[in-house]
């Protein structure tokens, strides 16, 4: 089970106070935000009760014992706009004026020690993005559809991924359910012999790259060879989409075959992301898909709005890509 923290309405409603006076636009001066965000933490104005969720949140992670939590009852912006989905992210952009959910993602991988990820050529470089319908994707296997996922990490095909992905529920409406799943690495590990093991650590295989990274990068096709297992659990892998690689050897497939039934049967973990949950957990060491159980309305259910950040595991995981920044920016890589 996810460990679940739970904010008081008077510690929400001191939290959300206290990041309305953060300062800075996140989308056009993050520097000047994320410094603002320092200096409240500096400062002492947080509530407790949000510093010890987050305190437990990095513990649990560096022994291991859990790799996805919820805090829930954050605040979000009190007004939000209603997007245009044939283009969300400059409607947002434009109508959104108040910035307090990048605020509590900010502040939240500071307190956890984890250095935020944004790619260059993706949104406008933004570390701060939002999983929500967008209608050219409608369909298609991403995020921005109004679909299900498979299991996966996100931008497997990419040669820089996120060690956390964290969530903030935006607008989740109440009546359509609407889960993410996550099924941690060390499970499907349980599932796969040592041989196994040891071929899916060979780079057998390819994944095709996501329909939004070939739309920002017309070169983009399909990854270089890689494995499935990396580290002692990592996994980069696509379900239906990661495949063997041409000229590989007989145990690549039957390797893949093996890897699919382990994720079959590997317990898994469900979280309903309601509006004011944030939900964190690891991109590489495990999977996460989207499933649809009951949604009433589609139409109400493509509303469904997640603000989102990828971090690096520590400073040291973020520095092995310095070499990658952008204009010096740290965490921005041109991927």
């Amino acid at each position: 089970m996810k460990p679940m923290h739970h904010l008081s309405a008077e510690d929400s409603a001191a939290l959300h106070s206290a990041l309305g006076e953060v300062k800075g636009d996140p989308y056009r001066d993050r520097a000047t935000f994320s410094r603002s965000v320092a200096a409240l933490i500096a400062g002492g104005q947080l509530p407790t009760a949000f510093g010890e969720a987050c305190a437990a949140i990095r513990a649990e992670r560096e022994s291991g014992q859990s790799l996805a939590h919820v805090i829930r009852n954050c605040p979000v912006d009190s007004d939000l706009p209603t997007l245009d989905h044939d283009d969300p992210v400059s409607d947002k952009r434009a109508r959104k004026k108040t910035f307090i959910g990048e605020a509590l993602l900010e502040l939240f991988a500071q307190l956890v020690k984890t250095p935020l990820l944004a790619y260059a050529r993706r949104f406008n470089g933004d570390f701060y993005t939002d999983v929500v319908a967008i209608n050219r994707y409608s369909g298609k296997q991403t995020g921005f559809s109004d679909g299900e996922l498979v299991y996966h990490n996100d931008r497997t095909a990419h040669s820089v991924r996120a060690d956390f992905i964290t969530l903030l529920g935006m607008v989740c409406p109440d009546e359509d359910l609407v889960y993410t799943g996550f099924v941690d690495g060390r499970t499907i590990l349980a599932h796969l012999s040592a041989a196994e093991q040891t071929a899916l650590r060979q780079p057998w295989f390819v994944t095709p790259f996501d329909v939004l990274s070939k739309d920002n990068n017309k070169g983009l096709i399909v990854s270089e060879t890689h494995s499935i297992l990396e580290n002692e659990y990592s996994l980069r892998y696509l379900d239906t989409h990661t495949t063997v690689a041409p000229q590989c050897p007989p145990e690549a497939k039957d390797a893949l075959l093996a890897f699919k039934n382990a994720l079959a049967r590997a317990e898994k973990t469900r979280h309903r992301i309601l509006t004011g949950d944030l939900f964190s957990f690891a991109n590489q060491d495990g999977l996460h898909n989207r499933e649809k159980i009951d949604v009433r309305s589609p139409e109400r259910a493509r509303g469904r709005w997640l603000l989102k950040t990828y971090a690096f595991r520590d400073r040291a995981g973020a520095a092995c890509h310095s070499s990658r920044w952008v204009t010096g920016v740290e965490g921005l890589v041109d991927d």
